[in-house]
């Protein structure tokens, strides 16, 4: 029996009889409100650790250098950054699906090695752990949105994506703070984390449906500007491309790295800033799920603002923004400075966040696209391991204030050069490919 053909005259394996697939929020839009839950699932089991961790480093096993006390976030961002890559290349060949559910079973080990580690490098494990759920779940929740909606919407999807995952680990990392101010730091923050897991590996298994044939539908309808050129490119031109030769998506990649490098280090240090001011455990968790709940929530309103207004200067003054909040947090010394850092920090950020993903998804190649959101993904999230290090590098040998200042310092430039090297990727004609565009 020969295969099943779409409307588009694509034939690829889908039960006969199933209904035509179809892009676009409205027609798929169960679906795509079931992956935002999944990935609010996905931050949820990522923001256990945004609190209670660091406090663990020092307080539980002894970390008093930053750059040791750091280690469990380098070797998270290291993880997820190579994680994020393989996601991409493995649901191009695999599916989406697959891919979203290994994601998952890869974390259940994870809260319990957090409750019952009896030393810091069973932390260290367990994050290397989180590293790989982190990549191939939200990289492929990512992809699967991306794919639902087709090209019209994509800052929206994007942000309501980001926003899901990020006011989950808002929401997370100000309930464990909570938690671990009235029963410790271990085991009750821990056990959040274990009902994400639990309700993400079953949401995944048993509701999420494969979106491949969306990509390839879209893949099928795609014009490009000079033929069929960019429609077939190996994993290796597309890395270059993504990383370096096109202007918009390395241009979007290095900002990508350097956001997480601030993020990274707010993970890392401001807890402990926090506490050798003074500050409870209550009021850093506070302090903790401020940041990406400003993060989360605003992601509602720039993913969709980048489709109107275009993706390029929000990207660099989301930069900027962000440059100021990391200098503010090196300035201040109360709950409130903090409290108003926090929230400019999210701020930029969520300007930043969904626009990136939605520039990658305007330039890829629907054919190709999920190889390049995993380039961009594997820049971006190696971002918390430069981070990680750098901040502890220069937290051991200058200060906590000098490793903040520095950061502010790199990101402030990160802006400089979208401004510079990006052009606008929103604005081309529909159905122009990305490619084809500025490179070089």
């Amino acid at each position: 029996m020969s295969a099943p053909v779409d409307d588009a005259g694509v034939a690829w394996p889908r039960p006969v009889g199933a209904p035509p697939v179809r892009l676009g929020l409205r027609a798929n839009h169960a679906q795509f409100i079931l992956l935002v839950a999944v990935n609010a699932l996905v931050g949820a089991t990522l923001g256990q650790e945004r609190t209670v961790v660091p406090l663990l480093a020092e307080q539980t096993f002894g970390q008093s250098g930053f750059s040791s006390g750091l280690l469990f976030i380098v070797a998270f961002g290291l993880v997820k950054a190579v994680t994020n890559f393989f996601a991409g290349t493995w649901s191009d060949r695999f599916g989406r699906k697959p891919v979203l559910v290994a994601g998952w079973l890869i974390a259940l080990p994870v809260p319990a090695i957090l409750i019952w580690g009896p030393s810091w490098w069973w932390i260290v494990a367990a994050n290397v752990l989180l590293g790989v759920n982190q990549g191939l779940t939200w990289s492929t929740t990512v992809i699967m949105k991306i794919d639902l909606v087709g090209p019209s919407r994509r800052g929206l999807a994007m942000g309501l994506n980001e926003a899901a995952g990020y006011g989950a680990v808002a929401v997370t990392a100000l309930a464990t703070g909570w938690l671990a101010a009235a029963y410790g730091l271990r085991p009750a923050p821990f056990l959040l984390g274990a009902a994400a897991i639990a309700l993400g590996l079953g949401l995944s298994g048993l509701a999420v449906k494969e979106t491949l044939g969306h990509a390839r539908l879209e893949a099928a309808q795609h014009v490009t500007t000079d033929g069929d050129l960019h429609a077939e490119l190996s994993t290796r031109e597309v890395a270059v491309l993504t990383s370096f030769r096109e202007r918009a998506m390395s241009a979007a990649s290095q900002a990508g790295l350097v956001n997480n490098v601030n993020d990274g280090l707010a993970w890392g240090l401001f807890p402990v800033l926090f506490v050798s001011h003074g500050l409870s455990v209550g009021q850093v968790g506070v302090l903790a799920a401020l940041y990406p709940a400003v993060w989360g929530a605003g992601q509602l309103i720039t993913g969709a603002l980048s489709d109107r207004i275009g993706r390029k200067w929000l990207i660099a003054t989301g930069m900027w923004v962000q440059a100021a909040a990391l200098g503010l947090g090196a300035i201040g010394t109360t709950f409130s400075s903090w409290a108003l850092a926090a929230v400019l920090l999210g701020a930029g950020t969520a300007m930043v966040y969904p626009t990136l993903l939605a520039v990658i998804g305007d330039v890829a190649h629907p054919a190709w696209r999920a190889r390049s959101v995993g380039v961009y993904r594997l820049w971006r999230d190696g971002g918390f391991a430069v981070g990680a290090l750098l901040a502890g590098v220069l937290a051991d040998a200058y200060g906590i204030l000098t490793a903040i200042w520095v950061v502010a310092a790199l990101t402030g430039v990160s802006g400089v050069v979208v401004a510079v090297r990006m052009y606008e990727t929103h604005s081309q004609p529909a159905g122009a490919s990305g490619p084809a565009g500025p490179v070089g």
